[in-house]
């Protein structure tokens, strides 16, 4: 794992039960896609979400950027979030894993 993709998402108040079921269920999307190393889902308060996703390379992260989680949460942007994503590209310095 070399690079990765940290997403800060701010759902409205009234769909942010949605958005954490839509996270949830994007795990099976993530445990499908070949070049996603690792993938986390993650709540930081009553309407902030985020996502962290590591990968081997550029490829593997553009792949990502293109499939069928990034089109899910693109597709709720308009309905169920306060502002769109906020998706960054992060270089991993350091990894620990079990």
């Amino acid at each position: 794992m070399k690079i990765g993709l940290l997403a800060r998402i701010e759902a409205k108040p009234e769909f942010a039960d949605q958005v954490a079921s839509m996270l949830g269920d994007a795990l099976q999307l993530a445990r499908e896609e070949e070049h996603t190393v690792t993938w986390f889902a993650f709540r930081e308060g009553a309407t902030t979400f985020g996502v962290f996703d590591t990968f081997e390379d550029e490829q593997g992260r553009t792949a990502h950027l293109q499939g069928r989680i990034a089109e899910a949460l693109m597709a709720a942007a308009t309905t169920m979030l306060a502002s769109p994503p906020d998706i960054r590209p992060v270089d991993l310095l350091a990894v620990k894993l079990p």
